[in-house]
C-alpha cells in the first residue's frame, strides 16, 4: 500500500526544468567534467580555444592570456571580434547570444568556421555561467563594446575607483539587455577581450590556474597553428611558479608545424629523420539540419577531411604519442588515432615480411610476427586531423568518435610511409633499413622478455634453477628483505661470499665494464653476457616488458671498488638501470655500497687492542687523524689505503660495507627525470662533441692526486 501511494504521489511537478544556464551551475561536471583545478582549467581552455579558432580561420594572429593577481584571467585577440548586431531569431546582441545561451554561436552548419575547435556551442556560456563576473569587450566598427555578466546574468556592476570586482554591485537588466559602447578604436581594428572570475561557489578554493600546464598548452597551440603567436603573463606571484618574485610574461610563437612539434616531443637520439605525412580523404555523414519551419529533417552531407602526421623513431623504447582533431587535444585518442596505428603496423609489417630474408626473421613462426607495440617503441608523433563538426565523446572532448576518420587516417598513412619504404633515396634507405632493425630487435625484445618471465622464477625444492651458475643466490623467499649485491670482479666475490649473510644477501660477479647501453641497441644489450644476467636475475624482465612486482630482490646494490674504474661500473649499471628497468629507481631500490678508503690502526693502552677506525674520504681522515692527535692516542702512521674490495678481509667487509647493522648505502634516485635523461646522454651517449666541451671545461677543477696512475 505504501509503495503504491508513493508511485501515485511522483508525477511531473517534481521533475525539474532546467532552462538556460542554470542546469550548467546544477550539474557542472557534466559540462566540464569536474569542479577543481582540471574543471577550472577546462573553463580557460574554452575561451582560449575560441581565439584559436579565429586564428585557424586566418583571422587572428595574436593572443594575450593573463593570469590576475586577483584571481581572475583574461584572455584577448585580435580576431573579427564576436558580431554586435542583433540576431534575428532572439532579438539579442551576438555577445549576448553567444555569453547565455546554449548550444549558439558561429560554428553550426559551417558557414563561419569550416574547422574549429569549440563544437558544441556551449563553452562560452559555460563559462559565463560559472562565473561570479564575466566582462567582455569587442573592437569592432571603429568602437569597443562591453556586456558584463553575473553568474550568467547580464547587466551592470558599479565598480569603485579601484577597479573591477565581482563583489560591486550589481544590477541585472530587466526590460532588455544594452551592449554598450565604452570607447573608440581605429576603423580596422578588431579583436575580443575576456575577463572572467571563477565562481567560488562551484570551484573549492584550492582550484587553482596552473602556470605549467596553460604554457604546455600554448606551446602545443603555436606548434598546430604556425605562425600564430601567444604571450602568457602571470601577475598572481604564487610560490613555486615562474612569477613568484614579480610579473613573469612568455611569448611562443612556431612557423614549423608538427614536424617542429615532434623534434621538440622527442626524448632519444634520432634513428630516422622527423618524416611528414599529408593526405586528405572525403566521407559522407547524415546530419540533423533544421529547415525554414524549424524542423529537423535529416539530410547528407560531404565532409573533407585533412590529415597531417609528423612522426620520427629514436634510440630509446618509449612512445610518445599525441593526437588532435582541429587543435583539441585527444588524450584517450579516438578513431584518428586507431587509423594512425592500424595504417602504421600495415606497412611495417608489409616491409619486414618483404626484407625477411636480411633480417633474419621467419614468417612462419608464429611468435616472430611483428605487433604494434614493436612498431610504437621509440616513437614520437603527432597526429592532427582538421574536420568540421566531428563528433566527440562529451563535453571534454577526449575521444574522437567520428567513424569513417579511422579508413581516411589509415589510407593516408599507408601510401606515404610506403613510399618512403619503397623509396630509391639513399637517405631514405638507409633509415627505413636502421627502423626495420630496431623494430625486429623490439620484437626480439618482447619474445625473450617473455620466455625470461617464465624461467626467471624463485627456485624451489620441486625445480631446477636456471639462474646463471655465477649467481650466489640467498636462501629467504622474502623479497622485501632480499638484498642483490653486483660485485665487480672475482676477487671482490670471494671476500664477499664470505662476509655475505647467505640468509638474504645474494652476490652476482660482473666481469669489469659492462656494455654502455645508452649507445648501444636492445638486441646488443640483450645479447651482452654482463646485461643478460643482470636482467635474468632480477627476473622481471626489461624496457617496456619490466614489471616491478616480478623482481626477484628488494634492494639492488652496487658494489665497486671506491676508484675511478669502480665509479665507470657504477655509472655503466645505471645507465642500465635508467634505460631499461627504470621503475627500480623510481622506487628507490637502487643502492651504491660505500666501501671505505682508509683504515686508521689505533694503538690500544696498556692491556687494550689495537683499534680500527675507518674513513670514507680524504677529508674525515684528516679530521679523524686531527681529533687523535687532540686525544692523545697514538696510531700507526702506515695508514691502509683500499684500492679494490679485495684487499680487505671478510671480517671488515661485512663490518663496513655489508652488514646491515654498521653499513652505509647510498640510495639512487631519479627525482629529476629530464635532468638525469640529459647527464646520461651526456656521459654516455653517442654524441662525442659535448662530451669532450664538458671534460674541458671542468679540467681545471680536476684534483691530479685523485687521479689512479
Amino acid at each position: 500500500m505504501t509503495t503504491t501511494s508513493a508511485e501515485s504521489s511522483y508525477t511531473a511537478r517534481h521533475l525539474s526544468v532546467l532552462e538556460g544556464l542554470e542546469a550548467v551551475r546544477k550539474r557542472p561536471g557534466m559540462y566540464i567534467g569536474t569542479t577543481d583545478s582540471r574543471g577550472l582549467m577546462h573553463c580557460l581552455w574554452e575561451i582560449i580555444d575560441n581565439s584559436v579558432d579565429e586564428a585557424l580561420g586566418g583571422y587572428c594572429t595574436h593572443i594575450r592570456v593573463v593570469l590576475h593577481a586577483d584571481a581572475s584571467v583574461t584572455v584577448e585577440d585580435d580576431g573579427r571580434g564576436i558580431p554586435v548586431d542583433l540576431e534575428p531569431k532572439t532579438g539579442l546582441t551576438g555577445v549576448e547570444v553567444v555569453y547565455t545561451k546554449l548550444h549558439a554561436g558561429g560554428k553550426f552548419g559551417g558557414g563561419s568556421y569550416t574547422a574549429s575547435g569549440g563544437l558544441h556551442g556551449v563553452g562560452a556560456s559555460v563559462v559565463n555561467a560559472l562565473s561570479s563576473r564575466l566582462d567582455v569587450d569587442v573592437d569592432r566598427g571603429g568602437k569597443t563594446h562591453r556586456m558584463t555578466f553575473h553568474r550568467g546574468e547580464p547587466g551592470t556592476f558599479t565598480d569603485p575607483a579601484t577597479g573591477p570586482s565581482p563583489e560591486s554591485p550589481f544590477a541585472p537588466f530587466v526590460s532588455r539587455s544594452e551592449l554598450a559602447v565604452v570607447g573608440k578604436v581605429a576603423r580596422g581594428r578588431t579583436g575580443t577581450r575576456v575577463r572572467y572570475w571563477a565562481d567560488r561557489q562551484i570551484f573549492p578554493k584550492s582550484a587553482v590556474f596552473s602556470y605549467d600546464e596553460l604554457v604546455t598548452r600554448v606551446r602545443q597551440t603555436t606548434f598546430l597553428v604556425p605562425g600564430l603567436e601567444i604571450t602568457v603573463r602571470d601577475e598572481r606571484g604564487l610560490a613555486g611558479t615562474p612569477g613568484e618574485q614579480g610579473p613573469h610574461e612568455e611569448t611562443f610563437v612556431h612557423t614549423g608545424g608538427s614536424v617542429d612539434f615532434v623534434d621538440y616531443l622527442a626524448p632519444d637520439t634520432p634513428v630516422t629523420a622527423t618524416w611528414r605525412l599529408e593526405g586528405s580523404g572525403t566521407f559522407k555523414e547524415t546530419v540533423p539540419v533544421l529547415d525554414d519551419r524549424g524542423h529537423m529533417t535529416p539530410q547528407e552531407v560531404e565532409r573533407d577531411c585533412e590529415v597531417d602526421v609528423a612522426l620520427r623513431w629514436g634510440t630509446g623504447y618509449e612512445t610518445e604519442l599525441r593526437t588532435f582533431v582541429n587543435i583539441i587535444s585527444t588524450p584517450k585518442g579516438g578513431t584518428h588515432q586507431a587509423g594512425f596505428e592500424q595504417g602504421l603496423l600495415k606497412v611495417v609489417r608489409k616491409a619486414v615480411e618483404t626484407n625477411a630474408r636480411r633480417l633474419k626473421v621467419s614468417t612462419r613462426d608464429a611468435s616472430e610476427k611483428i605487433e604494434k607495440d614493436d612498431v610504437l617503441a621509440g616513437m614520437t608523433a603527432v597526429v592532427t586531423v582538421r574536420l568540421a563538426e566531428p563528433q566527440f565523446e562529451g563535453q571534454t572532448k577526449e575521444v574522437l568518435g567520428t567513424g569513417p576518420v579511422r579508413a581516411i587516417v589509415s589510407r593516408v598513412v599507408e601510401k606515404e610511409l610506403a613510399a618512403l619504404f619503397g623509396s630509391t633515396k639513399r637517405d631514405d634507405k638507409a633509415q627505413t633499413s636502421l627502423l626495420l632493425d630496431k623494430v625486429v630487435s623490439e620484437m626480439r625484445a618482447r619474445v625473450s622478455a617473455r620466455k625470461q618471465k617464465e624461467i626467471s622464477r624463485r627456485k624451489n625444492a620441486l625445480e631446477t634453477s636456471s639462474l646463471p651458475s655465477k649467481l650466489a643466490d640467498c636462501r629467504t623467499d622474502d623479497v622485501e628483505r632480499s638484498e642483490l649485491f653486483i660485485v665487480e670482479g672475482d676477487s671482490a666475490l670471494g671476500t664477499a661470499r664470505l662476509a655475505r649473510s647467505s640468509e638474504f644477501q645474494a652476490l652476482l660477479p660482473i666481469r669489469g665494464k659492462i656494455l654502455n647501453v645508452q649507445k648501444a641497441s636492445i638486441s646488443d644489450m640483450l645479447r651482452n653476457a654482463e646485461c643478460a644476467a643482470i636482467i635474468q636475475v632480477l627476473g622481471a624482465g626489461s624496457g617496456r616488458s619490466f614489471d616491478l612486482e616480478a623482481a626477484r630482490y628488494g634492494k639492488i646494490v652496487m658494489m665497486t671498488d671506491a676508484d675511478v674504474d669502480g665509479a665507470h661500473i657504477r655509472t655503466l649499471l645505471l645507465t642500465l638501470f635508467f634505460r631499461y628497468m627504470r621503475p627500480l629507481l623510481d622506487a628507490g631500490r637502487v643502492y651504491a655500497a660505500v666501501p671505505p678508503l682508509h683504515r686508521v690502526e689505533v694503538i690500544g693502552s696498556g692491556s687494550r687492542k689495537n683499534e680500527y677506525v675507518y674513513t670514507y674520504s680524504e677529508v674525515e681522515l684528516q679530521a679523524t687523524l686531527k681529533k687523535l692527535d687532540k686525544a692523545g692516542r697514538r696510531y700507526k702512521d702506515d695508514i691502509q689505503r683500499y684500492k679494490g674490495l679485495g684487499e680487505m678481509d671478510a671480517d671488515q667487509l661485512a663490518e663496513t660495507t655489508m652488514d646491515p647493522r654498521h653499513r652505509t648505502l647510498r640510495r639512487v634516485t631519479a627525482a629529476d627525470a629530464e635532468a638525469a635523461e640529459r647527464v646520461f646522454e651526456l656521459l654516455m651517449g653517442s654524441d662525442v662533441a659535448p662530451r669532450k666541451d664538458f671534460i674541458v671545461a671542468g679540467a681545471a677543477n680536476l684534483d691530479r692526486d685523485r687521479i689512479d696512475a
